[in-house]
């Protein structure tokens, strides 16, 4: 392909959709004339064969970063084993599932995230992460340009229980500030498991996250009814406190959709959540001994809310540049899932 041919992403895009509804065994009856130049290595030209075309699309997936993101891409392409004679409904509902949401849900949003993920990849391609530092480098200290400074960012990627001397951790939660079930995976629901006092068999003896929480809610005469998005609730950190984790910020983000298990959230509400965290550990740090000055987010609103991570850490870090600017001299972490997301955090925010 000479390198002037750039094909236009509305374009390509609409070829994806198209592969999409036909699947792989099924290219012949399509019209792919960008896939098929980029497969030929020919600016627009005819004729390159359906391998080529599924290769090309191989490979775009396999740069995308690990995890969800090219989990749900394999599905929805049909690159997944055993899903390349699928329906296209039939991998529509194995991606939803990726990212534990509704077919519905993940038809208006996460599949259009995760094919322009995928054109992008076509249009600019992009080598993936080294295998070797994504097998040691599960912590990493970024330093995030600021004006004529930068701005420490230490990446956490591990389980969130597995966060010590961390003073705050900031949780994601509904509106209605309500703890996800223990036995789940998320965030929430893992602190929660972590935060039980426990008794000699391993027994929980008090759901301390829940129980403080709730409290918050009856002091503030909200239990049972939806808090105002960007809303921050805190609690103590329970047993975590073991590990040198002293406070637990519930970060009301998501808003349920009614009559579904669907949650819409606003990249605007993520800087909320974010900014009033920083407000709260700033009114709360001098009451404790020492006093705080730590501060863990996650990607509020990349699970189950269904953002884009890339879209999450630029609405989480508008808050947190905002507070650096002021002079704010607080210790920031952000935790993602895996090593390989390290990359994506430092090369959004353009940090080294």
């Amino acid at each position: 392909m000479p390198d002037s041919f750039v094909p236009d992403r509305a374009d390509l895009l609409e070829e994806l959709r198209a592969v999409r509804r036909v699947g792989l065994l099924r290219l012949r009856e399509v019209e792919l004339p960008l896939l098929a130049g980029l497969a030929a290595g020919e600016g627009g030209a005819e004729g390159a064969v359906e391998d080529g075309v599924e290769t090309l699309l191989r490979h775009a997936v396999e740069r995308l970063e690990r995890g969800n993101l090219r989990e749900a891409a394999a599905y929805t392409l049909g690159l997944a084993p055993g899903t390349s004679d699928r329906s296209a409904a039939e991998r529509r509902k194995h991606a939803a599932r990726v990212y534990s949401v509704s077919v519905e849900r993940f038809r208006r949003h996460q599949e259009l995230l995760v094919l322009g993920r995928v054109a992008d990849q076509l249009i600019r391609p992009t080598d993936p992460p080294d295998p070797d530092e994504r097998a040691v480098s599960a912590h990493r200290l970024l330093r995030v340009p600021l004006r004529d400074r930068t701005v420490p960012l230490q990446v956490h990627a591990h389980p969130v229980d597995l966060l010590r001397d961390v003073d705050v951790v900031v949780s994601p939660s509904n509106v209605y500030l309500a703890l996800a079930q223990a036995y789940k995976s998320s965030v929430s629901a893992t602190l929660r498991r972590a935060g039980a006092l426990r008794g000699p068999t391993g027994d929980v003896i008090e759901d301390r996250l829940l129980v403080e929480l709730r409290q918050w809610l009856d002091t503030h005469r909200a239990a049972g009814r939806p808090v105002p998005p960007g809303t921050v609730a805190p609690t103590s950190a329970g047993a975590l406190e073991q590990q040198g984790i002293r406070r637990v910020y519930h970060a009301a983000v998501a808003v349920p959709r009614a009559g579904t298990n669907d949650y819409d959230v606003q990249p605007a509400d993520v800087t909320r959540c974010a900014a009033r965290a920083l407000a709260l550990l700033a009114q709360e740090s001098e009451a404790h001994h020492p006093p705080l000055g730590s501060i863990c987010f996650p990607l509020l609103g990349a699970g189950r809310g269904g953002l884009d991570r890339e879209r999450s850490l630029r609405a989480l870090w508008a808050a947190l540049e905002a507070e650096a600017s002021r002079g704010a001299r607080w210790s920031y972490h952000l935790i993602v899932h895996e090593p390989a997301q390290i990359q994506t955090v430092a090369r959004t925010l353009g940090a080294n």
